[in-house]
C-alpha cells in the first residue's frame, strides 16, 4: 500500500503552544482529549519537531496515518516512572537511541568522553545512557509488562547482527537479543513501522509478525530455527536463505567475522537481498529482506507532514543539532558511494530516494514564513549533495545488480549521472520569493561533479558561501581504494575546475577538505607522505577525522580482523591509540600544538630528515626557533596561461575552520561523520 494513500490530517489542535507538538505528558494528552496512546516513541534525543530527527519523523508519519502517538525524549534511566508518565500505549512502544549510536555520541576515537551532546538541550552530555537502546528497552519492559517492544533507529539498525564494538574492543551479540525486544526495524523505518502498527491494530499478536520486510526477530531455541537450515524451500521464498557464521564463530575467529561482513554486504539491495539467519548459541536472529525504498510521491508525503520545525517549548536551552539544521532542507536520502568507513549505505540504502521539486519548494515557502528566518537556506542537500535524482538506467538492471558501489572502482556505465534535475532545483529554490541565499553545505561527490561543468559553475556562482566542503580523505591511491574513494587526481581536477569557476564568478572562495587519519590500509609512513603532499601544496587542513570503527562498516571489519572482507586479503590497520594520534598529528604539521607528537611519529618512521628548518621539513626541531615559512599555498596546479592563481587556491592554508556540513554523514544531519 502506498504511504500517501492514508493522508489523515493531524488531530492536533493548534490553539496553544504545545498542542502543535506531539504529546509528551499526560496533561498534553488530555488537552487533545486522549485517554491513551496508540504508540509511544522513546528517543535518546531531545524532542525537536523537525524531519531531520529520525524518531520524530517516524512519530509524525504514524500520526499522519491516524494513530495517537506520544513522545518521551531522553527519559531518566534510574527507574521506569519517567517512561510510563503517559500510561501504557495500546499497540506498542518504539525505541530509538536517537540520531546517533549512543556510544559514538558519548566517546571519541581516542575513547574519551565528549564534552557536548549535540542532540541535548544546552549540549548537556549526561542526558542519555550508554547503549541507550538496551537501557530503554529494559525500562519499557518494567513499565509495560507484555507490551510489544520494537527497536529502531541507527543504533539498532547498525548493531542488528553480531558486530565489533570499538569502545569495549569485543564482538557483541545482536542488539535485539541484548535488548530482549520483540522486533527490530532496520534501515529507514516508515514502511515496516506502518505495517507493524496496522497489523497489531487489526488484532494480530506480535509473535505473528514474522514476514515484515525491514525487520528482524529472535528465534528462541534450536527447534525454531534448525528446520530452516534443513529445508529452506519450505520456510523461505525461493529457498534463498543466507546463513551467516554464528555469533560464537565470529567472536572467536576473525576470518569468520570477515566472511560474515562480506556476506551481509551483498544482501543489502532491497530488490534482490535475501533473508539472513545468524545463530547465537541456542537462539538465532532472523532478518527479513530489506524494506522497499520510497517513491517520489511517498518522499513528498513525509515532508508534507505538520512539523513545527522547532524544539519542544519545554526546553530552556537551545539544542545544538537543531541550530545546525533549522534552516536546511533535505532533498534526498540514500547513497550509492559505498565508502567503507561510512554507514549511510548500510542504513539508508544504495538507492537514491528523491523528493520532487514541488515538495522542496513547499518546504522552502514554509521555512520562509518562520520567525527568525532571514532568507538564507544553510543547506540544500542530503548525505551527498549531488546525487539528487541519480538512478540506474532501468529498473530491471537495478533489481538485478549486486554491486556494492555505483562509483568504485569507477562510475558504473548504467548510472545516470545527469545533474540537470539538481541544477533546475537549485535555480528554483534561489529564485523563490523571500530567499536571498541558498548554500550547499552537504559534501559534494567530486567524481560525479566532474561530469557536469555547469553544476560546478552554478555551485561556485550561487551556492557557495565562501567555503565548500569536499572529502578527498587521503592522497594515496592504495588507501583510497580501501576507502572506496576516487583517486586524488579526481579531487585535483575538481579543485581546479572550482577554482576557475569561482574566478569567473568574481568570488573569493575556499575549498574545505576533509581527511581521515588512521584508516585501515594506511600506515604511519602513508600518513607522513600525506603530510608532505599537503605541505607541498600549502594545504593546512582543519578537518581531520581520526578513524572511528563504527558498527557494521566494512572498514570496521578491516580494523578488527586485519582482513579486507571484500577480497579476504590482509590489510594493515593501526589499532594502538598512540599510533593513531601520531598519524593525525603529522597532518597538522602547521599547528605547534601537534609538533611534539609529529616529531615522535617522524622519528618512529625513520624520517628525522623531515624535522628541521629547511623548506622540506614538516615540523621544526624542539629548539625554540620558528619553523621555515611554507611556500606560497595552492592546490598544486599551475594557473592557466595568462591568469593569476585565484584566491580559492589559498583555501587550505589559512582560512578559519569550517563547521562540518550537518548532512554530510549522519542521518540526523549533525554530529560525527561516521554515524550513519
Amino acid at each position: 500500500m502506498s504511504l500517501t494513500q492514508l493522508r489523515v490530517p493531524s488531530r492536533s489542535p493548534r490553539s496553544s503552544r504545545t498542542r502543535a507538538f506531539l504529546p509528551t505528558t499526560r496533561e498534553e494528552m488530555q488537552e487533545r482529549g486522549w485517554d491513551e496512546l496508540d504508540i509511544l516513541i522513546v528517543s535518546g534525543d531531545a524532542y525537536v519537531d523537525h524531519p531531520a530527527f529520525g524518531p520524530i519523523l517516524i512519530a509524525r508519519f504514524l500520526e499522519g496515518r491516524g494513530y495517537r502517538v506520544g513522545i518521551v525524549s531522553q527519559p531518566s534511566w534510574s527507574s521506569p516512572e519517567d517512561i510510563a508518565r503517559m500510561g501504557r500505549p495500546r499497540l506498542f512502544v518504539g525505541i530509538s537511541a536517537g540520531n546517533l549510536d549512543s556510544m559514538l555520541n558519548k566517546l571519541t576515537a581516542q575513547k574519551k568522553v565528549r564534552s557536548v551532546d549535540q542532540y541535548s538541550p544546552g549540549g548537556q552530555a549526561d542526558k542519555r545512557p550508554n547503549r541507550a537502546t538496551i537501557v530503554y528497552s529494559n525500562l519499557c519492559r518494567q513499565a509495560f509488562p507484555g507490551l510489544p517492544i520494537v527497536l529502531g533507529g541507527i543504533e539498532a539498525s547498525l548493531r542488528r547482527i553480531a558486530h565489533y564494538d570499538y569502545w569495549s574492543n569485543q564482538v557483541r551479540r545482536s542488539i535485539l537479543l541484548d535488548a530482549k525486544a520483540d522486533l527490530l526495524v532496520f534501515g529507514m523505518g516508515e514502511r515496516p513501522a506502518w505495517e507493524i502498527a496496522r497489523r497489531l491494530d487489526a488484532g494480530e499478536p506480535i509473535a505473528n509478525l514474522r514476514d515484515v520486510r525491514g525487520t528482524a526477530y529472535a528465534l528462541s531455541n534450536r527447534r525454531a530455527w534448525e528446520p530452516l537450515l534443513e529445508d529452506k524451500s519450505r520456510y523461505v521464498r525461493d529457498g534463498k536463505l543466507v546463513v551467516l557464521p554464528s555469533y560464537e564463530e565470529v567472536r572467536d575467529d576473525k576470518e569468520a567475522f570477515a566472511r560474515m561482513s562480506r556476506a551481509f554486504q551483498y544482501e543489502t539491495n532491497p530488490h534482490n537481498g535475501r533473508p539472513l539467519l545468524q545463530p547465537h548459541g541456542d537462539q538465532a536472529v532472523y532478518f527479513n529482506s530489506p524494506a522497499e525504498p520510497l517513491s517520489e510521491n511517498e518522499m513528498d508525503g513525509l515532508y508534507d507532514l505538520p512539523f513545527t520545525r522547532l524544539p519542544h517549548p519545554s526546553y530552556a536551552d537551545p539544542v545544538p543539532a537543531y541550530e545546525t539544521v533549522k534552516h536546511s532542507i533535505v532533498t534526498m536520502r540514500g547513497c550509492f558511494g559505498g565508502c567503507t568507513f561510512c554507514s549511510i549505505t548500510e542504513h539508508e540504502g544504495r538507492i537514491i530516494q528523491s523528493r520532487s521539486a514541488d515538495s522542496v519548494l513547499r518546504e522552502v515557502r514554509a521555512l520562509s514564513r518562520m520567525d527568525g528566518f532571514r532568507g538564507t537556506i544553510t543547506d540544500l542537500g542530503g548525505p551527498t549533495a549531488n546525487m539528487y535524482k541519480m538512478t540506474c538506467k532501468d529498473d530491471e538492471t537495478e533489481s538485478a545488480c549486486r554491486r556494492l558501489s555505483c562509483v568504485h572502482p569507477g562510475i558504473c556505465e548504467n548510472l545516470k549521472t545527469d545533474h540537470e534535475p539538481l541544477i533546475d532545483l537549485m535555480k528554483k529554490v534561489r529564485t523563490e520569493s523571500g530567499i536571498k541565499k541558498v548554500f550547499i553545505a552537504s559534501g559534494v561527490r567530486y567524481d560525479l561533479a566532474e561530469r557536469s561543468p555547469e553544476f560546478v559553475r552554478q555551485l561556485a556562482q550561487h551556492h557557495t558561501g565562501g567555503q565548500l566542503s569536499v572529502a578527498p580523505e587521503h592522497h594515496d591511491d592504495k588507501v583510497l581504494d580501501k576507502m572506496k574513494k576516487p583517486p586524488i587526481v579526481s579531487y585535483e581536477r575538481f579543485a581546479e575546475t572550482f577554482c576557475r569557476a569561482s574566478e569567473e564568478a568574481g568570488k573569493e572562495q575556499y575549498l574545505v577538505p576533509y581527511f581521515i587519519s588512521g584508516h585501515p590500509g594506511s600506515t604511519l609512513a602513508d600518513a607522513i607522505e600525506l603530510g608532505i603532499y599537503l605541505k607541498e601544496r600549502g594545504m593546512r587542513p582543519r578537518q581531520v577525522q581520526d578513524f572511528i570503527p563504527t558498527p557494521m562498516a566494512v572498514a570496521t571489519t578491516m580494523f578488527w580482523t586485519g582482513i579486507d572482507p571484500l577480497t579476504m586479503s590482509p590489510v594493515y590497520t593501526a589499532t594502538d591509540l598512540r599510533e593513531k594520534k601520531m598519524m593525525k598529528a603529522v597532518l597538522f604539521y602547521w599547528d605547534p600544538t601537534h609538533w611534539p607528537l609529529a616529531r615522535e611519529a617522524l622519528r618512529r618512521a625513520g624520517r628525522k630528515d623531515l624535522i628541521g628548518h629547511g623548506p622540506r621539513a614538516l615540523v621544526p626541531p624542539d629548539d625554540g626557533r620558528p619553523p621555515h615559512a611554507p611556500r606560497p599555498p595552492g592546490f598544486g596546479h599551475a594557473p592557466s596561461p595568462g591568469r593569476k592563481a585565484h584566491p580559492s587556491q589559498k583555501a587550505h592554508s589559512s582560512h578559519p575552520s569550517h563547521k562540518p556540513s550537518p548532512s554530510s554523514k549522519t542521518h540526523g544531519k549533525a554530529g560525527p561523520r561516521f554515524a550513519r
